[in-house]
């Protein structure tokens, strides 16, 4: 397992207050009277999210529990302002939702390479006596306080950002397939949960073009109930722009596990129905044409490719099948 890859980090975040407006009045030696001159304070330091397409994981932000900006200066004499404080700014991977701790309400996502987004503001400095003077009061003896930064405990989660999900049981066949179409290396062997990550893949095609396929770790029955992996890796599939479902040939009923499958993706999240849905029956080398047709029958009534990881039987069916429903 591969403990660099988090996906889940919550983490104390404060940005920094604003400074207070002076109160102060111009004293020099021959102006007697020379008002009020008290400057503005500055505002606090911002806490900025920016998006950094070289990371695929939160673990910079794993150990990083409290995140504290800089308060701004406050302001002085002769109208000279606070500093500003400095923003912090937080490189994530693309794909990344903030989310209030308490209320789960999303606070913004980042969904491209430097895409920055203020996650809490600054507070704003108050403003000096020098804006208060009016001919009734020449010498305004009050200033603005700076306003408080805002507080929050942050959930940050990944969710990787791809053209197509693999979805199936474990041992499906989704790393070898992934291995095969791609230059990814996945774990591969002949356990359950091999898959512990997800694992991106950038599948060549025809003419230099290309698509990325995510290879989501294995769902079971009961994984949206936390059985298994539960639904901690469901959350990739829901940026994916289409669904492919990977059934072994020597599955006992083929229909059935579509069906499991399609209802623990419910179960998480009925949105990701919309999504279409394409279904590669595997290890289909082992079948002959008889049997294929035999199995026609039983099939769920969705566009369907036989294929093979081992022999290459309907590999590039397949990427011409995807590539048409990626860009219908």
């Amino acid at each position: 397992m591969d403990s660099n890859f988090i996906d889940y980090v919550k983490l104390y975040a404060r940005s920094g207050d604003g400074g207070a407006g002076s109160v102060h009045f111009r004293r020099e030696k021959f102006v007697p009277k020379g008002g009020p001159d008290g400057g503005d304070g500055g505002r606090g330091g911002h806490i900025i999210l920016r998006g950094n397409k070289q990371m695929w994981t939160l673990i910079h932000l794993k150990y990083r529990k409290h995140i504290k900006a800089e308060h701004g200066g406050n302001g002085e004499g002769g109208k000279r302002f606070g500093l500003g404080g400095s923003d912090i700014y937080l490189d994530v991977p693309v794909g990344t939702v903030a989310k209030d701790s308490e209320t789960g309400e999303v606070l913004l996502e980042i969904m491209e390479d430097g895409h920055e987004q203020i996650l809490l503001p600054g507070g704003m400095g108050g403003q000096g006596n020098a804006h208060f003077a009016t001919p009734t009061n020449q010498a305004p003896r009050h200033a603005q306080p700076g306003i408080p930064g805002v507080e929050k405990w942050i959930i940050l989660e990944l969710k990787i950002l791809a053209d197509v999900g693999l979805v199936g049981f474990p041992n499906a066949g989704k790393s070898t397939l992934l291995s095969v179409i791609s230059a990814a290396k996945p774990e591969i062997a002949d356990y359950p949960f091999t898959t512990l990550v997800p694992n991106l893949g950038v599948v060549p095609y025809r003419d230099e073009r290309s698509f990325v396929v995510a290879d989501i770790p294995g769902i079971i029955e009961g994984a949206a109930d936390g059985k298994g992996l539960g639904i901690r890796f469901l959350r990739h599939i829901e940026r994916n722009s289409m669904l492919l479902f990977m059934i072994p040939t020597d599955a006992k009923d083929i229909k059935a596990e579509y069906n499991i499958l399609l209802g623990e993706l419910e179960k998480y999240n009925p949105e990701l129905l919309d999504k279409q849905r394409l279904l590669a029956i595997t290890k289909s080398d082992l079948l002959d044409e008889e049997l294929l047709a035999e199995m026609e029958a039983e099939l769920p009534d969705l566009p369907y490719v036989y294929i093979s990881s081992v022999t290459g039987l309907g590999i590039q069916e397949l990427k011409d099948k995807i590539w048409q429903m990626l860009n219908v």
